[in-house]
């Protein structure tokens, strides 16, 4: 058994990841969306509340994830995750998973609760990640406080910013391999080639658009998706201030 799960904000590109599992005759549950979503995603919403009470925020965009590094696992987040991942888990496929946006919530907790997963850290530029809504958009949804704001972008970016930071503070699984959605998108051959030895499996080909990359330069206000508190992610993953 082999169990996959992506692990990224939404509106990262990760339904494009999915897709291509799926396509790859990976069983990613029994039901998806359009996005590649394993759905019906309520156990996971509430697993993700489960876990943000052992999140500390010491105010601006500053939190404290370590309890969750060390604590026990709450027995109620368990019989949540399993009831989620039932279907995956009872499959007999040699290859499985899932591709939910919200386990980015709660990936410190599985990871420990599945070391063995092959995890795909799928990165996007947050600037393009803001433009559309979802459902992790307000943190408070999920019992994570943040500082209140009226700016619907702002909003986003500080989700993908507290999102970035908590895989930040996981320590790396024994698999995990980390994956930008514009070498998916502008180098999809070799970044598919990087994936199969990852992964042990032969990846099928997806179509996909190269003018999903650098969205948000197209906009008509580009300075409002440009948060002085995204640079430092920017920067580091290779993207263009």
């Amino acid at each position: 058994m082999a169990l996959i799960t992506v692990i990224g904000r939404g509106h990262s590109g990760t339904r494009a990841i999915s897709h291509t599992l799926y396509a790859s005759g990976v069983f990613m549950g029994s039901q998806l969306n359009p996005s590649g979503d394993k759905i019906p995603p309520h156990a996971m919403y509430d697993a993700c509340r489960v876990m943000a009470q052992s999140v500390k925020w010491h105010g601006g965009l500053s939190w404290g994830f370590e309890r969750l590094l060390t604590m026990p696992i709450d027995s109620a987040f368990k019989r949540l995750i399993n009831d989620y991942l039932a279907d995956v888990l009872e499959n007999d496929a040699a290859h499985k998973g899932w591709k939910l946006p919200e386990t980015t919530l709660v990936y410190p907790w599985i990871a420990r609760m599945f070391p063995e997963i092959k995890f795909i850290h799928w990165i996007r530029d947050p600037r393009d990640c803001i433009l559309g809504s979802h459902k992790t958009d307000d943190l408070r949804d999920f019992g994570i406080n943040y500082p209140q704001t009226d700016d619907v972008y702002e909003r986003r970016a500080i989700s993908w910013v507290y999102q970035y930071r908590l895989m930040q503070a996981t320590p790396a699984p024994e698999n995990v391999t980390q994956v930008r959605f514009e070498d998916f998108v502008l180098k999809q051959e070799e970044t598919l080639q990087r994936l199969e030895a990852f992964l042990g499996i032969p990846l099928g080909r997806i179509i996909v658009r190269p003018d999903a990359v650098a969205r948000w330069k197209r906009e008509p206000d580009e300075r409002r998706y440009n948060f002085e508190f995204l640079h430092e992610a920017i920067v580091e993953n290779g993207y263009l201030l």
